[in-house]
């Protein structure tokens, strides 16, 4: 199993920055991929941000696209997503989620990943 635990949220205004990070533990050589999701208030979990974690190929959501980096340090097993140009949009729980084998589907889904983070709240005023 792995375990993850997200750090780094809080209440910012609109066009400050934040990063993110997410710690690994557990099996970490076992992870394949880790992905960034958010959830705002009554709308669904969406795909923010994704990285390989040996060969670091990212892929981003067009909404975060050029505001959004994600990176990843194998040796800290860490995964962090830096946040610029936070809009209020941006608000929502931010997940850290693990996939440990090349899926079938693609790495933008939920259902791809196996292993979630707790979750750390972005707040994005106007």
């Amino acid at each position: 199993q792995v375990q993850l635990v997200e750090s780094g949220g809080g209440w910012v205004q609109a066009g400050d920055s934040l990063r993110l990070s997410c710690a690994a533990s557990g099996r970490t050589f076992s992870i394949f991929a880790v992905g960034w999701f958010r959830q705002a208030p009554g709308k669904e979990r969406e795909f923010v941000a994704r990285i390989g974690w040996y060969g670091g190929l990212t892929d981003y959501a067009d909404s975060v696209e050029g505001r959004f980096t994600v990176s990843r340090d194998n040796a800290k097993n860490t995964i962090d997503l830096q946040m610029n140009g936070l809009q209020a949009e941006d608000t929502a729980i931010y997940y850290c989620a693990v996939v440990t084998s090349p899926p079938r589907g693609g790495l933008l889904a939920t259902t791809t990943y196996e292993y979630w983070g707790q979750g750390t709240q972005v707040t994005v005023s106007s």
